[in-house]
Formats: C-alpha cells, structure tokens, sequence
C-alpha cells in the first residue's frame, strides 16, 4: 500500500506537540467516552457469568479499584439474560457503573444483551465469521456478496443499539482475522482495518454512530501500527473520528505484561491517541486498573511542555516497522541487538559483588565470571574507577576526566560531552559515547558525527515531552543522512519500581518500536534497585521485539469463558520453561482466544473443555483432549521433538 509522506502524520495531531485527538463523544451509560473527556478505565470479570453473586463481587472489586467501565462475557443466550441479574445486584448494592457485553460467535446473544446492557463489544473476525484456517479465492462480485451477507447478520444488532440508546465497541483482534479477510488482505494491520472498516461503513450507512473502536494484538509493533493506520483510513475515507479504546491483548504477567501493555498503550498515548485503556494481564482484573491509571496520568497536563521543532519531513514510516540505518561500533549499531547500559554512577564504591544485579556473578572457588542472557553489555561508573578484573562481555564507561586515567585499561570508554567533543578533546580509538539533547545536535555536530567512525550518540532530554524530543533528535539524523548508532538515555528519579517501568516503557518503547535506538540506557535514582532496572531495560527490548533474552508468554487475561486457573497455569508452565531463550508460548482459556489469538506464538496451550487441553505448534492442532495433569509434560515433549528443547542448568 502507497503511503505518502504527507500521510505519515494524518495519524495524530502532531509528532512534536502532544493534544488529544478530538474524537466524537460516545455517550456509555452515565459516561462518555471521547470529546474532550478524561480516558476512561476499564477491565473485564474473570468469573463465569452464571456465577451472579460471584460476578457482582468482583465487579464491586474493580469499580473500588477505579474501574468506570465492567465488561463481562456473554458467549451464549444464556449468560447474556443473566447480564440481568447481575446488572441489577450492582444496582440494589449502590453501583450503576455502565457493564460492556463481550460477545464471540454468537449474534443472537449480542441482541439480548444489547437490550440489557449500556454497551456491548462485537469481533469482527468472528461475528459473522467461522475461521477454518482456510485461503479462499474471491472475485469482486463474491467478496461483495460476502460484505452483503455480513450486513444481513450485523444489521439486526444495529437496529437494536440504537432503539436501545446502546454503545458498541467494534474490536478487532490481530489473532482471530477472518479467513476472508486473511485472504484478501493478509496477516496485517491493514487487514486488521479493514475488518472493522467493514463493520463501520455499515453502521454509518444506517446512521449509528456510538462506536468505540480497538485494534488489538499480543505484539505491541502490530498493535501500535495498526491504530495508526486506523486513524488515517477513517480520515482518508471520511468517516467519523471514533473513540478509541487501547489495549494489548494477552500481555501476561507481573512486570512482563505492564511493560508490553506499556509498550503498547503508550506509544499511542504519547501521540495524543486513545479515549479509554484497558490493561489486560493475567492476574485479578482490580490489579489491572491501577496500571491503566498510571498511564493515564500521565497525559493530564502533557500540553504544557516546552515547544518542540515542527517535523516538516517525517522520513519514517509509522505503519510498517524498519530500522534506522546505523554504522557498526564495536558491538553497537548495523544489525546487532540493541545494548543495554546500566547505571552505576551514584555508587560510593564498585565491587565485583555489585555486578551480581546486571547479570554477572563472580565465582571465588572457580575464580570465573558466569553471564546470564540479562547481563548488561556496558556500565556507566561516572567518576568510579573499576580496580578488579572485568567479565569478557562488559565494557565500563568513564565520564571523560576519569577515562583520561584508566585509558591504559581494557575496555574502558569515555562519555563525552557535545561541547568537548567539537572542541576536539583526545578519544578512544574505537570507541567513544558522545553525549547530546536535541538542542545540542547543531549542523556541525551531525556532520562530525557522519565522519566520526568510533562515535555512539547516548542522547537524554530533559523535556517533559521527551519521547517526542527525542523523536525529532532521531528525526534530523535520518534527514542528514547520519547513521552514527545511538543509545536512548532516560533518567528517572524518586519513582517506585512499577511506575518506573510503565515511564521507561512507554519513553524507550515508542521509539524502537519505531525502529530507533540501538541501545538504552535507564539513569534511575530511587527507583528500585539495580537488578530490577536492568531487567526493565531487557523487558523493554523484549517487549518491542528488538532483543529476545527470554522465553515470551503471550497468556490471556481470564474471563468467564476461561476452562482452567490461568494463574496458576501460567506460572507452572513459566517454571518448567523459562529457559527457553526465544520461545513464544501462549496459554490460552478457552477456544476463543485459542489459536487464533495467540498469534506469532510457537506453542499453545488451550482450553477445549473441563480439565481438557488442546496443544498446539504454531496453528497446527498436535494434541486434543489432553488432560490438564499432563498437559505441561506434553506441551514440553511437542517442543522437545519439535528440536527446541533445551535441559535446564542445574547450579
């Protein structure tokens, strides 16, 4: 697909000033989504929807927690009558927060619901739909008879919202793609449009307008991507700005699933995109509503940052992920994973001990180093000398004063500020870390840069916008022509280790997923210890797809539909697999986030049924009705004779 430069911005405001984009207001119940109203936060129960009381708790749960809006399953006639039930418990108890009807499959359960419920949530790719996995052929004349049949299934529900004043969420989700339209458009964010285009036009040709849109996925580049492209289609098409609800779908857990979702959600949200998030991790659905919030905040009063140069030559383009072209420096730049560098420079003392949290233990008996796949590649100590024996694989990075003293050593680079760089200062002769803000990347710094081969920008910004700073800095190499590598550098200060990793998440994120950086660089004070932000720097790396150092979980977030504990699941099939270096296994609840939903994933491992297991490698089915008691050692023996099974170390 065509895309011109002009358009490469029709998807946000602007790349370097942040504001909303002004969307209609889609009114939910007692809350609008949209306009200029605050985004609204939302989560989804994980109980079975027959449990009436138990639905009702949980609810009250995440409504305390600051949930605004609840989504509950509906898979079939009757969990969607007793949408009813529920509805009115959370009444008698003093709560009229609006409940969203999540419906897979099952039109007829849509309808019902919609007459009981402020707002339901279809799928494109399974509402009229059956996916088989099948390559279909269509002329012009047979896919229009398909779009005329759609219409003929989705029309009734249409009718039914407006009568009822109810609002829809078209959500399209990258896994479960229609055979139609992966046949006509493919396996991308441009199909993943088009299949809520399709819906869309037929909403507005009979002039229903209370949508809400989401495009989700379990990898973050799709997902970001793929809104994006949303977003100028409906411009380019003329149809109305529709609210957009953020998600990144089957996260996972812990510090995984924030920074992914993060990843994610605030690329978007750094744009000025999204009118309601929903975080969806593999844990209580109240735990999901304090993430959501933290992303949130951040943007209430974001438009008051310092001004940013306007991008008048956008030379990337935000739709399709490439890299940035860089040289080779040492092991920094081309096509080398992007590095991970740690801080060091508020330590009073570096002792070999102080390495154990960045990925490297000492043995005294063996006198030896081990590496782990987290270990950092380089270490900035400041005004610290290092006097003891370092791993092979690290280099130390001295501010320049310093390295002048401990030049003689091996592997020990200077920092070097922009000034004393153009002035000329003496440098190592393979590999110096220049250090510069946008305000410092004058002319006559890029062109020394262009000809400077043992140069590695490490850029910072000190504005509140930084991301889109930093955006720009990227913005004005790529337009000179400058392929020096360069190292996203962020400092943090006084944070909790959670909120850290959403920030870093979303700041480094954002830029590599747009093929940007060759290494990150977290500068965090009182933000949790070492070892917790070396692995935030590696999980954000993870989570955009640019270095994989662990074994990738694409795990749902549990719903009424789920067929086994997926906590408990997830973390023993994380047990017996961590190791994996690479592998992508999804763990799914039930067959509509089966393999469909998992995506990219190498593995599954679906519910089919009560304490039954389907297996899967890739989209293929290799194993049905497995029990649940053995279905890990199965799963494991899939991979084992798939050739990517490795024995774990044994200390």
């Amino acid at each position: 697909m065509e895309i011109s430069v002009k358009n490469f911005q029709q998807y946000c405001n602007s790349l370097v000033q942040y504001s909303r984009r002004k969307t209609i207001p889609v009114r939910v119940g007692d809350i609008t989504i949209g306009g200029d109203h605050p985004i609204i936060l939302q989560s989804m129960t994980t109980v079975d929807t027959m449990d009436t009381e138990g639905s009702i708790e949980q609810s009250i749960r995440m409504i305390e927690a600051g949930c605004q809006l609840v989504r509950i399953t509906a898979p079939s006639i009757k969990e969607a009558e007793n949408l009813r039930a529920i509805k009115e418990g959370l009444v008698k108890r003093g709560y009229n927060t609006p409940l969203v009807a999540d419906i897979h499959f099952t039109p007829n359960a849509a309808e019902l619901a919609a007459k009981i419920v402020e707002k339901v949530r279809v799928n494109p790719g399974n509402y009229a739909d059956k996916k088989k996995f099948e390559i279909i052929e269509y002329t012009e004349e047979s896919y229009q008879a398909e779009l005329d049949r759609i219409k003929k299934r989705f029309a009734p529900l249409v009718k039914i919202c407006k009568a009822h004043a109810t609002a829809m969420r078209i959500g399209t989700n990258h896994g479960s793609l229609s055979d139609r339209i992966m046949s006509r458009y493919g396996d991308t964010p441009f199909g993943m449009v088009e299949s809520a285009l399709e819906f869309i036009r037929i909403c507005e040709e009979m002039e229903y307008y209370d949508i809400v849109i989401s495009m989700k996925s379990s990898n973050p580049q799709v997902m970001v991507q793929a809104y994006r492209l949303l977003v100028q289609k409906l411009d380019e098409e003329g149809l109305k700005p529709y609210p957009l609800h953020l998600g990144v779908t089957e996260a996972g857990e812990a510090e995984d699933g924030r920074i992914k979702s993060s990843v994610g959600i605030g690329t978007l949200l750094e744009d000025g995109l999204g009118d309601t998030i929903r975080v969806s991790l593999t844990e209580e659905p109240e735990y999901e509503i304090p993430v959501a919030k933290m992303l949130a905040e951040r943007y209430e009063n974001r438009g008051n940052h310092e001004p940013i140069p306007e991008i008048a030559d956008c030379p990337f383009n935000p739709f399709e992920y490439e890299k940035r072209d860089s040289r080779k420096v040492n092991n920094i730049g081309a096509k080398e994973v992007p590095v991970v560098m740690a801080d060091f420079s508020l330590k009073k003392h570096i002792t070999p001990a102080s390495l154990f949290a960045v990925g490297y233990n000492y043995s005294v008996p063996l006198d030896k180093w081990s590496i782990s796949d987290l270990a950092c590649d380089y270490i900035f100590t400041y005004d610290k000398t290092i006097e003891f024996e370092i791993p092979g694989t690290l280099g130390i990075v001295h501010e320049y004063k310093t390295w002048l003293t401990q030049k003689t050593k091996e592997r020990r680079y200077p920092f070097i500020n922009a000034k004393e760089y153009m002035e000329g200062v003496e440098q190592h002769p393979t590999l110096n870390f220049i250090y510069a803000t946008l305000p410092d990347l004058n002319k006559s710094l890029i062109e020394r840069l262009k000809e400077d081969k043992k140069a590695v920008l490490l850029i910072d910004t000190y504005n509140e916008h930084g991301m889109a700073e930093q955006r720009r800095l990227f913005v004005d190499l790529i337009n000179a022509r400058c392929d020096v590598p360069v190292i996203i550098g962020r400092a943090y200060r006084d944070l909790p280790i959670e909120k850290l990793q959403l920030y870093a998440a979303t700041d480094m994120g954002a830029l590599l997923i747009d093929g940007m950086g060759d290494g990150v660089f977290i500068a965090a004070e009182n933000c949790g210890g070492d070892k917790a932000v070396n692995e935030t720097a590696f999980n954000i790396l993870q989570a955009s797809r640019t270095r994989i150092s662990k074994t990738e979980y694409i795990s749902c977030p549990s719903c009424g539909r789920t067929l086994f504990d997926l906590q408990e699941t997830t973390a023993m099939i994380r047990s017996r697999t961590h190791h994996l270096k690479g592998v992508k296994i999804g763990i799914m609840g039930c067959i509509v986030n089966g393999p469909g939903e998992m995506a990219d994933a190498d593995y599954g491992y679906v519910g089919s049924g009560k304490g039954k297991i389907t297996l899967y490698k890739g989209q293929e089915v290799m194993k049905k009705s497995v029990p649940s008691e053995r279905a890990v050692d199965e799963l494991i023996d899939i991979i084992r004779k798939d050739g990517k099974w490795l024995e774990p170390e044994t200390m």
